[in-house]
């Protein structure tokens, strides 16, 4: 997937022409260091979003290390912004990249790794519906029984 990073687009959307390439665009906010969201590269918003997400983890007060440490209020409400963010890149690599990918014969494992990652999403409800169109066509492929959306459960 780095190899991609070379070919990515100068803003965080898929591509125009795409079916929904006119309708997203991610801009970049943390609310530390950048409170006014940005534009900027999907190259720049992932390395940011890995920054971000490494950040969290490594927060004590957020993941706690002790075992036995209670986990704070906010916990699902961080869980869910990570991967709501981790979501918009599978989004962006499949809309902006994924004939790339396919000419490098990586396509199954594309779509391994996103259907590990849409079951784990899915079953702990971890990224609201709305988040999920630009790839809802995929997810309820992956998630069977037609329009069974996110908030299903996954088997």
């Amino acid at each position: 997937m780095f190899s991609l990073s070379s070919r990515s687009t100068k803003t965080f959307r898929p591509r125009k022409g795409t079916p929904v390439g006119s309708k997203y665009e991610y801009l970049w906010a943390d609310g530390v260091k950048v409170k006014k969201p940005i534009r900027c590269s999907a190259p720049e918003y992932i390395n940011k979003l890995y920054d971000w997400i490494e950040e969290q983890i490594d927060d004590d007060r957020i993941f706690p290390q002790q075992f036995g440490s209670p986990f704070p209020p906010n916990f699902m409400e961080v869980t869910k912004t990570i991967f709501k963010r981790l979501f918009r890149v599978y989004a962006h690599i499949y809309h902006s990249h994924f004939k790339a990918i396919c000419s490098l014969g990586e396509e199954a494992h594309l779509n391994t790794c996103f259907k590990h990652f849409i079951f784990f999403v899915a079953h702990y409800n971890l990224v609201e519906e709305k988040e999920l169109a630009p790839l809802q066509e995929l997810i309820d492929t992956f998630l069977g029984n037609g329009r069974q959306g996110a908030t299903g459960t996954a088997s």
